[in-house]
């Protein structure tokens, strides 16, 4: 059977590619709450270690099932921006702010992802061009005003938290986390359009194994360990869905509708972090959080309308490259 004949018999039981970024922000959503009890169990740094190494082992194990072929010299460079930035640096960033802030208060600083990420995806695209490729236009300068109220909403946010004290260490790893998972994000988006999403994220967590299995071994012995169930609950949906699982439908979403776009859906993702933050952590929410949250969305809906039809970021083979494969 043809490659063509295989992708036409797949195409009817496709799910769309919005429905597919929607399901990886469900998945996601519930990453600092895991995260938050996979901390009862172990160490920030343990934590880290532990569930990019079984992501990797989880990937590795799928990549050689699947008989998937190394990607070519041309998708390294992004895939260690994804290495970097979803399967090291965000991960190591938010649990160590997570130690030190709360469920919920994380959850709206992270809300400003969805700009972030539509942001350098836009520069992406605006590189590409320059360099001759057409992958879409750039966003006009009202995309850029509401990603810019978006970010003061959240700045101000944070600095009222802290009482007027400015940016607490948290808020530092936080932003910090923000910048690495972007380009992560956008880069991945962008090498699923010409790879299966769940081999971008595969590589990924793959290339970073090394860097993840060391942590998680020196970490061992210097952090304690408690197995409680909250920790090896926590620690498994790290692995499992966090580092891995979600990626796969998340990188298929963005490479059929575009990094942009798809990147708006993420809207959601604080206020139901936000929901699990109370019913599974029992915090109690500041005052600020769900207003601050909601006018980040509206933030996020008026960069959406600005940059509707430019951006998009979507080349000859759109999301066929990663749903046909």
């Amino acid at each position: 059977m043809s490659a063509h004949d295989s992708a036409t018999m797949l195409r009817p039981i496709a799910v769309g590619g919005t429905a597919q970024a929607a399901l990886g922000v469900f998945a996601f959503s519930f990453s600092f709450p895991a995260t938050a009890w996979a901390l009862e169990g172990f160490g920030p740094w343990t934590v880290t270690g532990l569930r990019g190494t079984f992501a990797g082992l989880l990937a590795g194990i799928c990549l050689l099932a699947a008989g998937a072929r190394v990607p070519p010299r041309s998708a390294w460079p992004g895939l260690a921006a994804v290495a970097v930035g979803c399967a090291v640096g965000f991960p190591l960033l938010s649990t160590l702010a997570l130690r030190l802030s709360s469920t919920a208060h994380s959850a709206v600083v992270i809300g400003l992802l969805p700009l972030a990420t539509a942001a350098v995806g836009a520069l992406r695209v605006g590189a590409l061009r320059v360099g001759g490729l057409r992958a879409g236009a750039r966003p006009p300068r009202a995309f850029w005003l509401a990603a810019l109220a978006g970010a003061a909403v959240v700045l101000a946010f944070t600095v009222q938290q802290s009482g007027g004290a400015g940016l607490t260490t948290a808020d530092l790893y936080l932003f910090g986390a923000l910048l690495v998972c972007a380009f992560g994000y956008a880069e991945g988006g962008r090498l699923a359009r010409d790879l299966p999403g769940w081999q971008v994220i595969g590589w990924g967590v793959v290339a970073a194994l090394p860097v993840n299995a060391l942590t998680g071994a020196l970490a061992l012995t210097a952090e304690p360990v408690h197995g409680n169930w909250h920790g090896l609950t926590g620690l498994a949906y790290l692995a499992a869905v966090s580092q891995f699982g979600g990626f796969v439908v998340w990188y298929r979403g963005m490479a059929a509708i575009g990094v942009p776009r798809a990147s708006q859906l993420q809207l959601a993702q604080p206020l139901l972090t936000l929901c699990w933050a109370v019913l599974l952590l029992a915090e109690t929410l500041p005052a600020t959080a769900v207003p601050t949250a909601l006018a980040v969305v509206a933030c996020i809906v008026a960069t959406q309308r600005a940059g509707k039809g430019t951006g998009k970021g979507r080349g000859q083979s759109g999301g066929g490259g990663a749903s046909s494969q």
